[in-house]
């Protein structure tokens, strides 16, 4: 199991973050994903996904992944 915090920009509230973990949570190899404004922490199967197609799918709900 693989960890990544991401910090994300343009969230602003609840919706925000319920958008970001409905992303989550549609990806195969993700096992947990907690997503408050701002940021997510998620863990997930490396053998399943990669942290690029993770960062990916917050890209495509909308929001702009930073570097951490």
């Amino acid at each position: 199991m693989a960890e990544i915090v991401i910090k994300i920009d343009g969230m602003s509230c609840q919706h925000c973050v319920a958008r970001v973990k409905k992303a989550l949570d549609g990806i195969a190899g993700i096992t947990e994903s907690n997503v408050t404004v701002g940021s997510a922490t998620v863990k997930y199967d490396e053998s399943k996904v990669q942290s690029e197609n993770i960062i990916a799918a917050i890209e495509k709900a909308g929001y702009k992944t930073v570097n951490s």
